[in-house]
């Protein structure tokens, strides 16, 4: 099909899933990269903790503004590129700052890159429907949660080999520079479209949808728990490593190999996008990894790896699913609050899971793990006695067939009035 004169040539979707991939892995090495160079500057921990913590809090708090103002943008491409560049320039700002500027400005600027940082995840994905046909959607989401999983294997490895051979600052030029990157691919994305009946309004925030709206807010209380695990698990990794494989660097390979086995497993499930209803994805996920961890604290070398080759297998799915629900769920005049605020409350979750676990890990490691397995095991009880979300049941796709009382029974099903059911 030829463009009319004037009209932007939108970026394809292998162009859309290449700048999800270079600014997320950008993004997963930036935090290796903060700590490397706070610590090789000051030599202090503590620093380099601190600039991981600013960048990273300020996520959560970013997230759902940032999310309101692409859904009420006109040209939420270039609000997206606008953050993308914000938050290479906040990176590079701390590299020139530190070391050169007092402590406190340099987290300052931290704070600024760790504002933008939503972009690279929730608002980013709640784009892809602007250049994809409804019926690629399922298979899109698994191939858009891949870039996760490829991105957090890639990211922290990009991050170590550049600071060995050419020193800390290196991996944050190179983590600021795969984030920029992806800039000119969000700028192309298309203009809201004014024929669309959701264009323009924007009754109702994303908070209300994902609290009133019953599948998103089971889907989130799944994702969210599931990260506050993982954060647990993380604090525990340095002390598995030192009592089990030898020395606490080693812990690291841990998450290695859950990375790996999230991507293969998602990749897997990005070829049978229907071969389980996302709902059932969701539980299932958080039921497998709240198993994987009680044998991880009772097992020796054999079995730590095996938990968290398991437990990875059964969160990269997990992720797909989740988009998944909420592009099914959310109206597109909220779907960029809806994608951000889910992002913003699991870097939440993972924070306060990571410091919670680490004061159970200071006096008990085995209480730790099954910490985490508990929180991943509640984390599915919203999904217990559910019938719409149910093994086997699928959320509304295509066409509603019954004409009047069909599509009058299905907008019933919405939490929030006007909701239409459809993706």
């Amino acid at each position: 099909m030829r463009l009319r004169p004037g009209v932007p040539r939108r970026p394809s979707v292998a162009a859309h899933l290449a700048g999800a991939l270079a600014a997320r892995t950008g993004d997963e090495a930036s935090g290796p990269a903060l700590a490397l160079v706070g610590f090789a500057a000051a030599g202090s921990a503590s620093r380099a903790g601190t600039l991981l913590a600013c960048a990273t809090v300020s996520a959560a708090v970013g997230g759902p503004a940032l999310g309101s103002l692409l859904d009420r943008s006109r040209r939420p491409g270039r609000l997206l590129a606008g953050a993308l560049v914000l938050h290479a320039a906040g990176l590079c700002g701390v590299l020139l700052g530190h070391g050169r500027l007092p402590f406190g400005v340099t987290a300052l600027l931290a704070v600024v890159a760790g504002l933008a940082a939503p972009a690279l995840s929730g608002g980013w994905t709640a784009q892809l429907p602007r250049i994809a046909p409804a019926d690629r959607m399922p298979r899109l989401h698994a191939l858009d949660a891949l870039t996760f999983s490829c991105a957090a294997l890639a990211g922290p490895a990009l991050a170590g080999g550049a600071a060995l051979l050419l020193g800390a600052p290196a991996a944050v030029v190179l983590a600021a520079v795969l984030v920029a990157v992806a800039a000119p691919v969000a700028w192309a994305l298309p203009p809201a479209d004014p024929a669309d009946p959701s264009s323009g309004k924007h009754g109702g925030g994303g908070v209300r949808a994902v609290f009133l709206r019953a599948p998103l807010l089971r889907a989130t209380a799944a994702s969210v728990g599931c990260a506050a695990a993982q954060g647990v698990v993380a604090a525990c990794v340095p002390t598995l490593g030192a009592r089990t494989l030898g020395g606490p660097g080693r812990g690291a390979l841990l998450l290695s190999v859950s990375a790996a086995a999230a991507l293969a497993a998602t990749a897997l499930y990005a070829r049978l996008p229907r071969a389980a209803a996302p709902g059932t994805v969701l539980w299932g996920g958080a039921l497998v990894q709240a198993g994987a961890w009680p044998v991880a604290a009772a097992g020796g070398p054999v079995a730590l790896v095996a938990a968290f080759a398991v437990a990875g297998a059964a969160e990269g799915p997990q992720l797909a699913a989740l988009f998944a629900v909420r592009h099914e769920q959310t109206p597109a005049r909220l779907r960029a609050r809806v994608f951000a605020l889910g992002a913003g409350l699991k870097v939440t979750g993972f924070a306060v899971g990571a410091a919670a676990g680490g004061a159970v890990a200071a006096r008990s490691l085995p209480a730790a793990l099954l910490l985490a397995a508990g929180t991943c095991a509640v984390s599915a009880l919203p999904y217990a006695g559910s019938s719409r979300e149910g093994p086997g049941r699928a959320p509304l796709r295509g066409p509603v067939r019954g004409g009047r009382r069909g599509r009058r029974s299905v907008r019933r099903r919405g939490a929030l009035r006007g909701w239409s059911g459809r993706p």
